[in-house]
């Protein structure tokens, strides 16, 4: 692997090979999403627990403090909506050029196994890393969104990872799921949890987070079940007690119910 594209993936990895994502990506498809109404604002107490901001390129620019951010992850696919015929018909939607004018440490984009545009999307992601590659810019493909979200079982998750990892991605966000082992043993590059819609309670995301830790995720790439909470701050700092710290369940629990007290 070459300087650059270690030296970037350091950014986002920290040394204990751990990472928390922060994702505020969802109105390039959502439109403005309860809680992100204003993005800058949202995330202003929260960017300084997070090792990365997963975000589009208008966000970036209008709603991130380019003096006070951690290293970004930018989207770049999209061309589809909510009130559209299908999400999974996405396009690269954004320039290499682009990401090296914003100066980021890594892009993302989505793939759609076992959609109607499967074909199209992981064209889409050779073609991007094949471009990032002559860059040094690591590539993070996203699995198992819109309505491929149903399937998520160990054998369809591990299916999309193993086929991002094969096709060059050097990181894979992905969903947990029981026997969450098996999607992380058959993939060869890191895996990433995100979050899914929003947990009826913070112990239930505590559990499937500490879970997937043991059983070989590398961290979060995380963002309603943060950012929609009633105590946005208590729940990053109590993640990152499980990520960073190796915290169980009942000391993440606890850390939450101390911070939230704060607030």
């Amino acid at each position: 692997m070459d300087w650059g594209m270690k030296n970037r993936l350091s950014r986002l990895i920290k040394s204990d090979g751990h990472c928390m994502f922060l994702p505020i990506d969802h109105g390039y498809f959502q439109g403005p999403t309860r809680k992100l109404e204003k993005p800058g604002e949202t995330i202003k107490p929260l960017v300084s627990y997070a090792d990365g901001l997963f975000v589009t390129r208008g966000i970036l620019r209008a709603c991130v403090d380019p003096a006070n951010s951690p290293p970004i992850i930018l989207r770049m696919s999209g061309g589809t909506s909510v009130v559209g015929k299908d999400l999974a018909n996405e396009a690269i939607t954004t320039s290499i050029e682009e990401a090296i004018r914003l100066n980021v440490a890594a892009v993302g984009m989505s793939i759609f196994i076992g959609s109607d545009y499967e074909h199209e999307s992981l064209v889409n992601l050779g073609d991007l890393i094949s471009a990032c590659e002559d860059y040094g810019i690591p590539v993070m493909a996203v699995t198992a969104v819109g309505k491929e979200l149903e399937k998520r079982d160990a054998r369809y998750l591990g299916l999309c990872c193993r086929i991002a990892a094969e096709f060059g991605a050097k990181v894979v966000k992905t969903y947990w799921c029981k026997d969450f082992d098996r999607v992380v043993n058959g993939c060869p590059v890191p895996i990433v949890m995100a979050g899914g819609p929003k947990c009826d309670t913070e112990l239930e995301v505590f559990e499937f987070v500490h879970d997937g830790m043991q059983k070989g995720a590398i961290g979060l790439n995380l963002g309603r079940n943060v950012w929609q909470h009633e105590h946005p701050v208590a729940m990053i700092k109590a993640l990152r007690s499980i990520i960073h710290e190796n915290a169980s369940v009942k000391e993440a629990q606890d850390i939450f119910t101390e911070e939230a007290k704060k607030s």
